[in-house]
């Protein structure tokens, strides 16, 4: 057990797909003697990068789940979790960012700022995680630091300030000038293994002192005593690490290192920064929801005798039984103790504790706050929190993205059937934003997802893991209804069955909501509607919003405001009232000119420079609006909005346009209306299948 809490550090390492993460992942775990030899990526030997343990991950040669490890560097106890870029897979970089205390933004030193580094940024912001950037691949050609920062501050908003500069770029980089103690790393050896400490060389010497002086006066805005050793020429590394340390923390400054994870180069001096810089569990505050008063915040402190208080953040299915990772945020943990679900009521107790390297397992006694380690034989959910009775708390949820694809599979047989129904039961669990149902209509079983790389992945699982012979349809785009207009609503729901019946008159208006959320406003005087009621005609309008009228869609953003109404006696009940709401929903409904809103994606398309016309003709092509274009000469990147519903097979286009050189990511960006066209379609898809059940 970790007896020192301040020397922890919980780190993730997020990034835009193919920026490095895990190939820096590998040599963070070879410097700190975590591993004994390097693998990479895509490499030749078929081995593979330690962190990228699942089969898939190794033959695509992306990271597809986030693994976690730790290993120790100068006396700091380091956790990490390395996270996938692509964007199919943010929710492991929610789940991730949601227990870390700090993390590692990695950035191309060619690229730059890239579609997925916003995501990821935002993902940081959401969780108020400090973070230092390291700008990797600075030997490759084209590679400028120094754009990358400026992109940093202009792009994101960032206060970076540069700890190193390059010893030349590309082709030629050979190390780093480090700004602190104004020396020259070079980083000899087979892998880059024997730091050799120089004078800084003299063509370098002038950037040297100009981008010091610039780093004195980031840190000096965060302490007064680096500001009186500025002006007494007194000043220490250790006044410059506290300076530093303090903005790194209050998210006001972004400390920069730089260098080459792939060709040994720049590692070590950042995994200096990892315990110069983020925060140890002691520095963040964290606070739990009491579950006997909502309102109340208990701030939870990581104090190795407190109360217990941990929450499950990733689930994994193993052949010997799912696998919780936890975070301790207060109190200590041991093997054999009983702890409590605070969802569930349900007691557990704790047989395996262990604290994970990829795939690995290292059985361990005890763990303490701060600390992230892995229970084995405990069932639960995603985001649970769990204590050991003496707190009756919640710990706040992840942020889960909502599902944008759908497909449809068909089970070759009924065993598979079985088997794929036991697959989808256990993905769930694992995954928030991969969702399942059954179509009514049709019987067939419909899987959704935030991409088609996502349930390409899962399709593929299913049938490795779990042996379920499965074929898939065409993909579906989760289309949304919304109202364009204010209509009114007068609805007397009546029903006369014999002895009491239903009774319940409400009248109002329905409007477009604000920011694509439902709002209910009761604006009802004199009781005209007792207050009884008025959740029941409110969960009325909810169980229509499941459900539009046009192509039979969920409704989004929609106001509702009741204004009067008439209840009887006897005849007025809940279900009256909410009847009543149903009623006076269709009433409105088409009086509000309902349109189709379809999932508009942000895409960034990455090529060589002479493909830039066949790929910007390409996004034209399936109803995109270019929204910027940035060509350094070699290489363009174009970043578009582009209706998901075009974008199927977008992948097989790009490589045949460019040679097989192209690359695009996409995220979910907003709804918007669909063309007249094609909402003339939906609808009369619609319409054939509602008539073919009667």
């Amino acid at each position: 057990m970790i007896k020192d809490i301040s020397k922890i550090r919980n780190i993730g390492i997020s990034a835009h797909i193919d920026s490095g993460k895990t190939t820096l992942t590998e040599r963070i775990l070879y410097y700190t003697r975590r591993i004994h030899r390097i693998h990479e990526v895509k490499g030749k030997d078929g081995v593979g990068a330690k962190m990228d343990s699942m089969e898939l991950e190794k033959e695509r040669g992306i990271t597809i789940r986030s693994a976690a490890t730790h290993c120790i560097w100068k006396g700091h106890f380091i956790n990490i979790i390395d996270t996938p870029g692509h964007v199919d897979f943010t929710i492991e970089v929610e789940r991730a960012l949601k227990v870390l205390d700090g993390s590692i933004m990695v950035l191309c030193a060619v690229a730059g700022v890239q579609s997925q580094t916003f995501t990821v940024d935002r993902q940081m912001n959401r969780y108020e995680v400090p973070r230092i950037a390291f700008i990797n691949k600075c030997d490759r050609a084209g590679a400028n630091p120094l754009k990358v920062v400026d992109q940093l501050k202009d792009k994101l908003g960032h206060n970076p300030v540069m700890m190193q500069i390059p010893i030349g770029m590309g082709a030629d980089f050979r190390g780093v000038i480090d700004l602190v103690k104004m020396k020259a790393l070079y980083f000899d050896g087979e892998f880059g293994e024997e730091i050799r400490v120089e004078d800084i060389p003299e063509e370098f010497g002038k950037l040297a002192i100009k981008k010091r002086e610039e780093l004195l006066d980031s840190a000096t805005m965060f302490s007064d005593e680096l500001m009186e050793a500025v002006f007494e020429d007194k000043v220490t590394e250790e006044l410059i690490f506290d300076a530093i340390r303090r903005g790194t923390l209050s998210r006001e400054i972004t400390p920069v290192f730089i260098g080459s994870a792939y060709k040994n180069k720049g590692v070590q001096p950042l995994l200096d920064g990892v315990g110069y810089y983020l925060p140890s569990p002691m520095d963040i505050s964290v606070a739990a929801m009491s579950i006997d008063e909502p309102q109340k915040e208990i701030h939870l402190s990581s104090d190795p005798v407190a109360p217990l208080v941990l929450q499950a953040f990733k689930l994994e299915i193993t052949p010997y039984g799912q696998l919780t990772y936890i975070r301790i945020y207060q109190g200590t943990l041991s093997k054999g103790d009983t702890i409590i679900n605070t969802r569930s009521k349900k007691k557990v107790r704790v047989g395996r504790l262990v604290r994970m390297h990829a795939d690995e397992m290292e059985e361990i006694a005890s763990a303490c706050a701060g600390d992230i380690v892995a229970l084995f034989g405990v069932d639960c959910y995603s985001g649970d929190t769990f204590t050991d009775g003496r707190l009756s708390v919640s710990m706040s949820s992840m942020f889960v993205p909502e599902p944008v694809v759908s497909i449809m599979l068909l089970p070759e047989d009924s065993q598979s059937n079985v088997r794929m129904s036991k697959a989808i039961e256990r993905f769930m669990k694992e995954d928030p934003t991969f969702r399942s149902y059954v179509d009514e209509d049709t019987g067939q079983t419909i899987i959704s997802g935030m991409g088609e790389l996502h349930l390409d992945i899962y399709v593929e699982r299913m049938k490795r893991e779990f042996g379920a012979e499965v074929k898939t349809g065409i993909p579906e785009v989760a289309y949304r209804e919304a109202i364009t207009q204010r209509a009114e609503f007068d609805y007397t729901h009546k029903k006369q069955t014999g002895g009491a019946g239903q009774y319940g008159r409400i009248a109002g208006f329905i409007e477009p909501g604000i920011d694509g959320g439902y709002e209910f406003i009761n604006q009802v005087k004199g009781g005209a509607v007792p207050s009884e009621f008025i959740p029941a005609v409110d969960k009325g309008f909810q169980t229509c919003l499941k459900k539009g009228l046009l192509i039979g869609c969920p409704v989004v953003g929609m106001r509702v405001t009741l204004i009067d109404g008439k209840s009887h006696p006897v005849d007025s009940s809940e279900m009256a009232f909410m009847m009543a709401a149903i009623g006076a929903f269709k009433q409105a409904y088409f009086k509000a000119r309902p349109v189709i809103l379809e999932p508009i994606m942000r895409v960034s398309v990455e090529a060589p420079s002479e493909f830039q016309g066949n790929v910007m003709g390409s996004l034209n092509q399936r109803r995109g609006i270019i929204t910027s274009a940035v060509d350094d000469g070699s290489f363009t990147i174009i970043e578009a909005e582009v209706p998901l519903r075009e974008m199927f097979g977008y992948a097989t286009t790009l490589r045949s346009i460019t040679q097989g050189k192209g690359q695009f990511t996409m995220e979910f960006s907003r709804y918007g209306n669909v063309p007249e066209s094609i909402s003339d379609e939906l609808k009369k898809r619609y319409n054939e299948k509602e008539r073919g059940k009667r």
